[in-house]
């Protein structure tokens, strides 16, 4: 249990600094959701360590580091952990395919609620900016997901 808890602590740490890593014009829009899709993977993996603080936390981290507006990342962030948490029994059980569409569903209500924030505060962003991070995020978690609970799953057979 400790090895999670440090393994999910590394993981928000690289997540947060991909986040701001700058990247050339041609590819920024494609930058996926990285500290969302490590929250979302880590909520499922270990609620009981994972959820709404440390949605919150990651959030006001990513808003500082991106000088965003201050609480626009925490609450898009304690959003969809939230469902994430309300819901994780149901969510464990889907298949992966099930899976990958329900992540892009919170990882598009994760940008909706960021579209609505920069919209009430009167910034534009453009619509690609907010469509492609959902795309190329559910691909990472996709990945992410079958990469690493495929080995978990093989363990006891291995055994």
């Amino acid at each position: 249990m400790r090895s999670l808890r440090l393994g999910g602590v590394f993981a928000l740490f690289f997540a947060l600094v991909l986040a701001v890593v700058p990247l050339p014009n041609g590819i920024a829009p494609f930058r996926p959701s990285w500290v969302g899709v490590a929250l979302l993977y880590w909520t499922l993996v270990a609620p009981e360590s994972y959820g709404l603080l440390t949605a919150f936390l990651c959030g006001l981290a990513l808003d500082t580091l991106t000088g965003a507006l201050l609480g626009q990342h925490a609450l898009a962030l304690v959003l969809i952990v939230y469902l994430a948490q309300r819901f994780y029994l149901q969510l464990r059980a889907f298949p992966a395919s099930q899976l990958a569409a329900t992540i892009a569903v919170l990882l598009g209500l994760y940008e909706f609620v960021l579209f609505w924030i920069d919209g009430v505060a009167g910034r534009s962003v453009p619509a690609v900016m907010r469509l492609w991070p959902i795309v190329s995020g559910t691909v990472l978690w996709f990945l992410v997901w079958s990469v690493f609970e495929g080995g978990r799953r093989d363990a006891p057979e291995r055994l």
